[in-house]
Protein backbone atom coordinates (compact mmCIF):
# COMPACT_ATOMS: atom_id res chain seq x y z
CA UNK A 1 0.00 0.00 0.00
CA UNK A 2 1.02 3.59 -0.60
CA UNK A 3 0.62 6.14 2.20
CA UNK A 4 0.83 9.84 1.32
CA UNK A 5 1.33 12.33 4.14
CA UNK A 6 0.43 16.00 3.64
CA UNK A 7 3.09 17.79 5.68
CA UNK A 8 3.93 20.91 3.66
CA UNK A 9 1.93 23.54 5.55
CA UNK A 10 3.05 26.17 8.05
CA UNK A 11 0.62 25.34 10.87
CA UNK A 12 -0.34 28.96 11.38
CA UNK A 13 -3.06 28.15 13.91
CA UNK A 14 -0.32 27.11 16.34
CA UNK A 15 1.69 30.32 16.08
CA UNK A 16 4.05 31.22 17.68
CA UNK A 17 4.96 27.58 18.41
CA UNK A 18 5.24 26.80 14.70
CA UNK A 19 6.95 29.95 13.47
CA UNK A 20 10.21 28.08 12.95
CA UNK A 21 9.17 24.48 13.41
CA UNK A 22 6.70 22.26 11.50
CA UNK A 23 3.93 20.96 13.75
CA UNK A 24 4.42 17.46 12.34
CA UNK A 25 7.72 17.47 14.28
CA UNK A 26 6.04 18.23 17.61
CA UNK A 27 7.63 15.87 20.14
CA UNK A 28 5.37 13.36 21.86
CA UNK A 29 8.36 12.20 23.90
CA UNK A 30 12.09 12.88 23.64
CA UNK A 31 12.51 10.50 20.69
CA UNK A 32 9.14 10.55 18.93
CA UNK A 33 7.46 13.22 16.83
CA UNK A 34 3.90 13.24 15.48
CA UNK A 35 5.02 12.28 11.98
CA UNK A 36 7.66 9.77 13.07
CA UNK A 37 5.16 7.95 15.29
CA UNK A 38 2.64 7.56 12.47
CA UNK A 39 5.26 6.32 10.03
CA UNK A 40 6.73 3.87 12.56
CA UNK A 41 3.31 2.38 13.30
CA UNK A 42 2.43 2.05 9.61
CA UNK A 43 5.67 0.16 8.99
CA UNK A 44 4.90 -2.04 12.00
CA UNK A 45 1.57 -3.18 10.53
CA UNK A 46 2.37 -3.03 6.80
CA UNK A 47 5.69 -4.59 5.88
CA UNK A 48 5.28 -3.50 2.24
CA UNK A 49 4.32 0.09 2.93
CA UNK A 50 5.48 2.74 0.49
CA UNK A 51 5.44 6.02 2.39
CA UNK A 52 5.44 9.39 0.64
CA UNK A 53 5.76 12.64 2.59
CA UNK A 54 4.90 15.92 0.87
CA UNK A 55 6.99 18.69 2.44
CA UNK A 56 7.41 22.43 2.04
CA UNK A 57 7.75 24.56 5.18
CA UNK A 58 11.06 23.81 6.97
CA UNK A 59 11.50 20.80 4.72
CA UNK A 60 15.12 20.18 5.68
CA UNK A 61 14.15 19.68 9.31
CA UNK A 62 11.65 17.02 8.31
CA UNK A 63 14.23 15.31 6.12
CA UNK A 64 16.65 15.24 9.04
CA UNK A 65 14.04 13.67 11.32
CA UNK A 66 12.51 11.04 9.02
CA UNK A 67 14.19 8.32 6.97
CA UNK A 68 13.01 5.41 4.88
CA UNK A 69 10.37 7.45 3.02
CA UNK A 70 9.99 9.18 -0.33
CA UNK A 71 9.97 12.98 -0.11
CA UNK A 72 8.03 15.16 -2.53
CA UNK A 73 8.32 18.95 -2.30
CA UNK A 74 5.56 21.48 -2.76
CA UNK A 75 7.64 24.61 -3.41
CA UNK A 76 4.53 26.79 -3.41
CA UNK A 77 3.29 25.78 0.04
CA UNK A 78 2.96 29.42 1.17
CA UNK A 79 0.41 30.30 -1.51
CA UNK A 80 -1.33 26.95 -2.11
CA UNK A 81 -3.31 24.40 -0.15
CA UNK A 82 -3.19 20.61 0.14
CA UNK A 83 -4.60 20.04 -3.35
CA UNK A 84 -1.34 21.42 -4.74
CA UNK A 85 0.64 19.13 -2.45
CA UNK A 86 -1.29 16.13 -3.76
CA UNK A 87 -0.77 17.37 -7.32
CA UNK A 88 3.01 17.18 -6.79
CA UNK A 89 2.55 13.63 -5.46
CA UNK A 90 -0.02 12.68 -8.11
CA UNK A 91 2.00 9.85 -9.64
CA UNK A 92 1.87 8.01 -6.31
CA UNK A 93 -1.90 7.75 -6.68
CA UNK A 94 -1.24 5.00 -9.22
CA UNK A 95 -1.43 2.10 -6.79
CA UNK A 96 -4.21 -0.38 -6.06
CA UNK A 97 -4.38 0.86 -2.46
CA UNK A 98 -3.64 4.44 -1.37
CA UNK A 99 -4.07 6.11 2.01
CA UNK A 100 -3.97 9.91 2.26
CA UNK A 101 -3.09 11.28 5.70
CA UNK A 102 -2.81 14.81 7.00
CA UNK A 103 0.62 15.28 8.56
CA UNK A 104 -0.67 16.57 11.90
CA UNK A 105 -2.88 13.58 12.80
CA UNK A 106 -2.30 11.39 15.85
CA UNK A 107 -4.30 8.15 15.95
CA UNK A 108 -4.62 5.49 18.56
CA UNK A 109 -2.44 2.55 17.51
CA UNK A 110 -5.42 0.22 17.13
CA UNK A 111 -6.85 2.44 14.36
CA UNK A 112 -3.65 2.04 12.39
CA UNK A 113 -3.55 -1.71 12.96
CA UNK A 114 -7.22 -2.56 12.40
CA UNK A 115 -8.32 0.08 9.86
CA UNK A 116 -5.62 2.19 8.23
CA UNK A 117 -3.32 -0.66 7.23
CA UNK A 118 -6.11 -2.96 6.01
CA UNK A 119 -6.98 -3.13 2.32
CA UNK A 120 -10.23 -1.61 1.13
CA UNK A 121 -12.40 -2.41 -1.89
CA UNK A 122 -14.12 0.98 -1.84
CA UNK A 123 -13.10 4.61 -1.24
CA UNK A 124 -13.79 5.78 2.29
CA UNK A 125 -12.96 8.47 4.80
CA UNK A 126 -12.50 7.99 8.52
CA UNK A 127 -14.88 10.09 10.59
CA UNK A 128 -15.77 10.54 14.27
CA UNK A 129 -19.54 10.67 14.78
CA UNK A 130 -19.14 11.59 18.46
CA UNK A 131 -18.20 15.13 17.38
CA UNK A 132 -21.38 17.06 16.65
CA UNK A 133 -20.24 20.58 17.54
CA UNK A 134 -17.22 22.71 16.72
CA UNK A 135 -15.82 20.21 14.23
CA UNK A 136 -13.15 21.48 11.86
CA UNK A 137 -13.89 19.69 8.56
CA UNK A 138 -17.25 17.99 8.82
CA UNK A 139 -19.12 15.23 7.04
CA UNK A 140 -22.80 14.71 6.30
CA UNK A 141 -23.91 11.23 5.27
CA UNK A 142 -26.88 9.27 3.99
CA UNK A 143 -26.87 5.60 4.86
CA UNK A 144 -23.33 4.37 4.40
CA UNK A 145 -22.34 7.05 1.87
CA UNK A 146 -20.86 10.52 2.26
CA UNK A 147 -23.08 13.30 0.90
CA UNK A 148 -20.72 16.24 1.45
CA UNK A 149 -17.66 17.32 3.42
CA UNK A 150 -16.97 20.95 4.28
CA UNK A 151 -15.60 23.38 6.82
CA UNK A 152 -18.89 25.27 6.52
CA UNK A 153 -21.31 22.55 7.59
CA UNK A 154 -23.30 23.42 10.71
CA UNK A 155 -25.42 20.26 10.68
CA UNK A 156 -23.37 17.14 10.18
CA UNK A 157 -22.97 13.49 11.12
CA UNK A 158 -19.37 13.66 12.29
CA UNK A 159 -15.93 15.20 11.91
CA UNK A 160 -13.47 14.07 9.26
CA UNK A 161 -10.33 12.71 10.90
CA UNK A 162 -7.83 13.57 8.18
CA UNK A 163 -7.55 10.07 6.66
CA UNK A 164 -8.85 8.90 3.26
CA UNK A 165 -8.50 5.32 1.97
CA UNK A 166 -8.73 4.60 -1.76
CA UNK A 167 -8.81 1.54 -3.96
CA UNK A 168 -7.03 1.64 -7.31
CA UNK A 169 -9.99 2.86 -9.37
CA UNK A 170 -10.92 5.70 -7.02
CA UNK A 171 -7.27 6.74 -6.63
CA UNK A 172 -7.02 7.29 -10.40
CA UNK A 173 -10.31 9.21 -10.41
CA UNK A 174 -9.00 11.47 -7.65
CA UNK A 175 -5.76 12.00 -9.54
CA UNK A 176 -7.67 13.11 -12.62
CA UNK A 177 -9.86 15.48 -10.60
CA UNK A 178 -6.88 17.01 -8.78
CA UNK A 179 -5.10 17.62 -12.10
CA UNK A 180 -8.22 19.24 -13.54
CA UNK A 181 -8.69 21.51 -10.53
CA UNK A 182 -5.06 22.61 -10.47
CA UNK A 183 -5.13 23.27 -14.23
CA UNK A 184 -8.13 25.51 -13.49
CA UNK A 185 -6.03 27.42 -10.92
CA UNK A 186 -7.88 26.06 -7.87
CA UNK A 187 -4.65 25.95 -5.89
CA UNK A 188 -6.24 27.19 -2.67
CA UNK A 189 -8.46 24.13 -2.15
CA UNK A 190 -8.14 21.27 0.30
CA UNK A 191 -7.56 18.02 -1.58
CA UNK A 192 -10.69 16.66 0.11
CA UNK A 193 -12.69 19.23 -1.86
CA UNK A 194 -11.80 17.23 -4.97
CA UNK A 195 -13.65 14.27 -3.46
CA UNK A 196 -16.66 16.50 -2.83
CA UNK A 197 -16.50 17.78 -6.41
CA UNK A 198 -16.51 14.17 -7.63
CA UNK A 199 -19.59 13.40 -5.52
CA UNK A 200 -21.52 16.37 -6.87
CA UNK A 201 -20.39 16.21 -10.50
CA UNK A 202 -20.00 12.49 -11.12
CA UNK A 203 -22.08 10.80 -8.40
CA UNK A 204 -18.84 9.42 -6.99
CA UNK A 205 -19.57 6.84 -4.29
CA UNK A 206 -17.57 7.74 -1.19
CA UNK A 207 -18.12 5.75 1.99
CA UNK A 208 -17.04 6.23 5.58
CA UNK A 209 -15.81 4.31 8.60
CA UNK A 210 -16.66 5.62 12.05
CA UNK A 211 -13.81 5.62 14.61
CA UNK A 212 -15.79 7.22 17.43
CA UNK A 213 -14.68 4.45 19.80
CA UNK A 214 -11.00 5.24 19.30
CA UNK A 215 -8.84 8.15 20.39
CA UNK A 216 -7.39 10.55 17.85
CA UNK A 217 -6.62 14.23 17.37
CA UNK A 218 -5.60 16.73 14.75
CA UNK A 219 -2.87 18.97 16.17
CA UNK A 220 -4.26 22.47 15.69
CA UNK A 221 -4.10 24.07 19.15
CA UNK A 222 -2.30 23.69 22.46
CA UNK A 223 -4.99 21.41 23.94
CA UNK A 224 -4.54 19.15 20.89
CA UNK A 225 -0.84 18.89 21.70
CA UNK A 226 -1.67 17.63 25.18
CA UNK A 227 -4.18 15.08 23.84
CA UNK A 228 -1.63 13.88 21.28
CA UNK A 229 0.86 13.19 24.06
CA UNK A 230 -1.79 11.37 26.05
CA UNK A 231 -2.69 9.13 23.11
CA UNK A 232 0.96 8.35 22.53
CA UNK A 233 1.71 7.53 26.14
CA UNK A 234 -1.36 5.30 26.62
CA UNK A 235 -0.75 3.00 23.68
Amino acid sequence: MTYIFMAAGKGTRLYPLTLNYPKSLYKLDKDTTVLKRMITLIKKYDNNAKIVVVIGFKKERIKEEIDGVIFVTNPFYEITNSIASLWFARNYLEDDQVVLINGDIVLEEKVIEKIMCKRTNQPLVLIDSSIKNDGDYNVQVSGNRVLVMSKDLNDYYGEYTGVTKLDGVSAIKLKECVIEMVENEMYDQWYENALVKMIFNSDFELYYEDIRDYKWTEVDCVSDLLLAKQIHMEY
